[in-house]
């Protein structure tokens, strides 16, 4: 029989192309990164290959960096926060609505990932600058006499960060809450619970994978990114992702920007194993299938 003649292939074999990808596009570059944070800047500008730890004692003994860096995670944090606040109703709604056409929403909701990151936050400018069109409705209102300086602070960085990450959030939640049993609700509400009662003991505990995984997205994504505070904060407001960009991109420093970049790296990295260690990475594979 045909099937009998198929090769037995190890899965070893099987797995090389993969191993091989990882290896070349994750562990290589990081390995590189880790050995840069070692080398030094010389005074002319150039890097001076060794194993030197300046960078290191900088970066874990300078006030400066940790306070950038508990600022980022602050951000992050109450950024992370008001997504699922947002986020779960409009799940909620997408998942239980009767609507025909639900691929529709999902669409709708996809539709901010096809405009650039960088366009998306730049139209906040637009909406909340001093010529901007809050700005105008106000004054058309009269409820101003003169513009109001709404850019530059850290509520517009925390609002730039909602608007890009909030889409991640409702599809985590929806993924969840479109697989439950959809009988378990009606089967709470016959023995005598309060569609409050039966939201809050069937619906929001089944739905906490979603959230906890849109939670993760959220919160590593948000501490990771430098556009939006350098777009929308003002000179206070920069997250340690700026300090990367600053330290590699203006002042070409590779090795104390490596250095930074696997403090961040570590941090996150805990955060993703602490997920996996209680919850499992297996609910973030299911809101990308």
């Amino acid at each position: 029989m045909a099937s009998d003649r198929r090769p037995n292939l190890n899965p070893i074999i099987l797995l090389t192309p993969a191993m091989v990808s990882v290896a070349f596009l994750l562990v290589v570059p990081v390995a590189f990164v880790v050995v840069y944070s070692f080398w030094l800047r010389t005074s002319v500008g150039g890097e001076q290959p060794g194993f030197y730890l300046d960078n290191w004692v900088e970066v874990l003994t300078d006030s400066f960096y940790r306070d950038i860096l508990f600022s980022t995670l602050r951000i992050a944090g109450i950024t992370t926060i008001l997504c699922a606040l947002l986020g779960y109703p409009a799940a909620f709604f997408v998942a239980n609505t009767r609507f025909r056409n639900k691929a529709l929403l999902l669409l709708l909701l996809m539709l901010p990932f096809w405009i650039s990151y960088i366009i998306r936050t730049m139209s906040w400018i637009n909406i909340l600058g001093v010529s901007g069109a809050f700005n105008y409705l106000l004054e058309a209102l009269s409820l101003t006499d003169e513009p109001l300086q709404m850019l530059y602070n850290e509520v517009t960085v925390i609002l730039g960060l909602l608007h890009f990450l909030l889409p991640f959030m409702i599809l985590n939640i929806y993924v969840s809450l479109d697989g439950m049993d959809r009988d378990l609700v009606p089967a709470a509400r016959s023995l005598g619970t309060t569609p409050w009662q039966a939201f809050l003991e069937v619906t929001l505990p089944l739905s906490m994978p979603g959230l906890a995984a849109g939670g993760l997205l959220c919160f590593v994504l948000g501490s990771g990114t430098y556009i939006t505070p350098l777009v929308l904060g003002g000179p206070t407001d920069a997250m340690f992702a700026n300090l990367i960009y600053e330290a590699i991109i203006t002042q070409l420093n590779w090795p104390l920007g490596s250095a930074l970049s696997i403090v961040l790296l570590l941090i996150l990295g805990s955060v993703v194993l602490l997920y996996n260690r209680y919850l499992g990475l297996n609910q973030l594979y299911k809101s990308f299938s």
